[in-house]
């Protein structure tokens, strides 16, 4: 018998604090730096992002997604036997402890539980949907809950309109279960860090200073390039292990990074822009975050229905890629 790891609730969660390409070009104007709607919406389609008040991390963001995705479950919280968070920006300076494991505590999640964060910036979620699909296909889980969880607007350049006005806070969540019905199809990874210096936050924590930029610095040119050289590639290659093909994907969700990217890889694989999940324009580049707040925007508005293949692929930091094909 085989068994899948299968999603069986999934849940997002925005900060209230939503700033319009307008609001952020009024914010950057008092320190100098000229943008306007037109400029980033040309360049990225993003329209309006979230942020996270003081106060307020990632793991505040990622509970309150994961609380939606264990409701939809229909279980509770203390079915959970593993949480893994993919995360950039944890509460914690140097990560510990984990994001994953203030996120058990705030759900109230006993010791039973298993908690770890898994860090390869946009492409987290896909190496945390694979980490935890192996979790469960060897039986050692159960029930996995899955975070991507950002808060991008404490660690960018205000200075720097190439970065500031792409980023934004948020979280999605699900539950991947074991079950009899397919689920996680196929999973692909990939990593060259000999282009980590492309996309990356260089600084340092050294005897309670940081050395270097406490920044994400991106070369957007190259990110470009890289982007649209991979994500195609690696989506056939994630179809290709099943003997699938684009024709039997309902529905591509992409990183939502860059508008022109997600578009010019859907073209390149034969997918029309209907059949592909956007919500860029509203929440901006979200990080691991992203594509589980887009699945779930698209389940819950529904165009994603039960039965549909999800094709789910990105490109991040690292560089790290990979695509992660399911059958909701």
């Amino acid at each position: 018998m085989t068994i899948y790891g299968k999603i069986i609730g999934t849940g997002s969660y925005l900060p209230p604090k939503r700033l319009t390409n307008d609001d952020m070009a009024q914010m950057l104007a008092g320190l100098g730096v000229e943008t306007s709607d037109d400029w980033i919406k040309t360049r990225s389609g993003i329209e309006a992002r979230h942020y996270a008040d003081d106060g307020v991390y990632s793991s505040d963001l990622g509970a309150k997604a994961a609380e939606k995705a264990i409701e939809a479950a229909g279980i509770g919280a203390n079915d959970i036997d593993m949480i893994i968070c993919a995360t950039t920006t944890p509460d914690n300076f140097g990560g510990f402890p984990s994001t994953a494991c203030v996120i058990q505590h705030k759900l109230g999640i006993k010791s039973n539980c298993a908690a770890m964060d898994v860090s390869a910036v946009c492409c987290g979620f896909l190496y945390a949907m694979s980490t935890a699909d192996s979790f469960i296909r060897s039986g050692m889980c159960k029930r996995i809950l899955i975070v991507g969880a950002e808060t991008y607007s404490r660690i960018i350049d205000y200075k720097d309109r190439t970065t500031c006005v792409l980023f934004g806070d948020g979280a999605g969540a699900v539950v991947l279960a074991a079950s009899e019905e397919p689920g996680i199809l196929a999973t692909v990874l990939h990593a060259d860090g000999g282009m980590g210096d492309i996309l990356n936050l260089p600084g340092r924590p050294n005897k309670g200073a940081i050395e270097g930029s406490p920044y994400v610095h991106m070369d957007g040119k190259a990110v470009f390039k890289q982007a649209v050289s991979w994500m195609d590639r690696v989506a056939l290659e994630a179809l290709e292990k099943i003997g699938m093909t684009t024709s039997e994907v309902d529905w591509l969700v992409p990183h939502q990074a860059n508008l022109r990217i997600m578009r010019s890889s859907a073209k390149k694989l034969g997918i029309p822009d209907e059949r592909v999940i956007v919500t860029v324009n509203e929440h901006g580049n979200t990080s691991g975050a992203s594509i589980p707040l887009a699945i779930d925007t698209g389940i819950r508005d529904g165009r994603i229905k039960p039965g549909q293949n999800i094709l789910m692929v990105a490109i991040g930091g690292g560089l790290t890629w990979g695509a992660v094909l399911v059958k909701i």
